[in-house]
């Protein structure tokens, strides 16, 4: 902790205007109750022609609960609000696919039943093991479906000089 400069709400961060070069913020939104704020105050912060690198889930398990507000972010909310913002996206990258997604959470069906259930199965666990390593071959041949469900986008963006 000797090494942190700052600590403040994210959507109240006391330095001036344009003090960065470089903003980033790696799955974080999730766990702020105003994601926007959050991105208007991590813009403001940003020098002109400046980097922001920025990470955060598209559908995710609720973590660090009660401080899980949102998931959701998909390209089309980043488009949107970097485009807001003046940014010349670079990139909005998924992480994932639907079939990863899908043999993720095979894999946790077995903790899942034991835990919510109360009712553990060997059957089950043999099934979602199968399942699971057909479908991540499966994965490898997926085209596309990253769009319809993934774990959440990496996303690059340059701050435009002339919005500032």
């Amino acid at each position: 902790m000797s090494t942190i400069d700052i600590v403040s709400d994210i959507t109240q961060i006391p330095v001036s205007d344009g003090s960065f070069h470089v903003v980033l913020c790696t799955e974080v939104l999730e766990h702020v109750p105003d994601p926007i704020s959050a991105l208007n105050e991590m813009s403001r912060i940003l020098k002109p022609g400046g980097m922001m690198i920025l990470t955060s889930p598209f559908c995710s398990l609720t973590h660090f609960a009660p401080y899980h507000y949102a998931d959701g972010f998909n390209k089309y909310f980043y488009e949107f609000h970097f485009t807001r913002l003046g940014y010349q996206v670079l990139e909005i990258t998924p992480n994932g696919n639907y079939f990863e997604y899908i043999a993720q959470e095979l894999f946790r069906l077995p903790y899942m039943a034991k835990t919510h259930l109360k009712k553990g199965s060997f059957i089950m666990k043999i099934l979602a093991f199968l399942l699971r390593n057909l479908i991540a071959k499966t994965a490898k041949n997926e085209t596309e479906s990253s769009s319809i469900l993934c774990y959440g986008y990496h996303v690059r963006a340059v701050k435009n000089e002339y919005n500032c």
